[in-house]
């Protein structure tokens, strides 16, 4: 369970980062499978962009462990849906850490995970965070809530729902603000029109949404809590605001059905205190365990996970994945995809 109180295309971020890319993530990287060594195992992780450096981290200290003593990763990170899509049609993959449900009951029905995959006391979720909003040094618009982001002047920043889970959690979060307070599905359609006018760039993944906002599009960047804690770490100059009323966001991961038994002990280390500590670290709201004393680049580093005055959950609010993937995705019928047909922006 959930304790929330617990304290190409892509530029190269800035040097902090490259210079953090070159060290931990020799321990997470594509590494050609030969170089495992004798008797070492290589397996293939498969992600939405996101997570990343938060993984390589992890993966850090698990090669420290003996079950993750020579262990070396082939790794793999995109938008979710492309990522998902791109296993079911035969990438390597032993896990899989994706943005949303949806993308892993994919491979359930593709036959590649297993129907219990979420059978497990956290039921599939490996990393939490919120819907926050990223704004420029000050917050010049004064942005506070949802409902400044329809506002004249605005400029939001968001993720392709075509392509990114991070964007279906924004989207989500948006139609909650609406739904969940007694409003009607016309007039949550009504917001997200008004959200999605003020729209003016529509990135393929989160991290390429990150990358617009911080070479200056726009003024107001919807995005997951890590991202902006993250970016922020990484030397990126903006604010960001946790609205009082958000989305939980609950990001899955899957061994695959014919991964090589260490991939289950690699799931059970990211679940472990000291994996989730690690993520917290990076931004992520932690599942259990220790919370870091300390997390850089959060508002309050002392006290960097507040808890929302209203927390919306896809189970409380939308009732699974696959009522919520129909109703706004669905690739003829879909709210969403109609409604950014609409307006020429799909």
């Amino acid at each position: 369970m959930t304790n929330l109180s617990l304290p190409a295309r892509r530029r190269l971020l800035p040097a902090a980062l490259a210079l953090f890319t070159g060290l931990a993530l020799a321990a997470c990287s594509n590494v050609p499978a030969e170089s495992a060594g004798a008797g070492g195992t290589v397996l293939n992780l498969v992600g939405f962009a996101v997570p990343a450096e938060a993984n390589a981290r992890i993966a850090q200290a698990w090669e420290q462990t003996p079950e993750g003593a020579g262990v070396t990763f082939e790794t793999s990170y995109g938008a979710s849906g492309d990522q998902s899509r791109n296993v079911l049609n035969g990438q390597p993959a032993d896990y899989v850490h994706f943005s949303v449900e949806s993308d892993v009951t994919r491979l359930v029905d593709g036959g590649l995970v297993a129907e219990d995959w979420k059978s497990g006391p956290n039921h599939g979720i490996v990393s939490n965070s919120v819907v926050v909003f990223a704004v420029r040094p000050g917050n010049p618009l004064g942005i506070t809530g949802w409902d400044d982001l329809v506002k004249p002047g605005v400029e939001i920043v968001t993720p392709n729902p075509a392509s990114s889970g991070a964007a279906r959690w924004n989207i989500l979060g948006a139609w909650a603000h609406i739904a969940a307070n007694g409003g009607t599905d016309e007039e949550a359609t009504a917001f997200l029109t008004k959200i999605f006018e003020n729209t003016v760039a529509l990135p393929g993944s989160g991290r390429d949404a990150t990358t617009a906002f911080t070479s200056g599009t726009g003024n107001v960047f919807i995005t997951y809590e890590n991202e902006a804690i993250l970016a922020r770490q990484s030397g990126e100059e903006f604010d960001y605001v946790v609205p009082e009323d958000t989305l939980l966001i609950e990001n899955p991961g899957a061994v695959l059905k014919d991964a090589d038994p260490k991939a289950s002990q690699w799931l059970d280390f990211v679940l472990s205190d000291q994996g989730q500590e690690i993520f917290g670290e990076a931004g992520f709201r932690p599942l259990s365990g220790k919370a870091p004393t300390e997390v850089k680049g959060a508002n309050d580093p002392a006290n960097p996970f507040p808890v929302p005055a209203k927390l919306y959950t896809v189970a409380n609010d939308f009732g699974s994945w696959k009522e919520l993937s129909d109703k706004f995705f669905a690739e003829q019928t879909g709210i969403v995809t109609g409604l950014l047909a609409s307006l020429g922006k799909s």
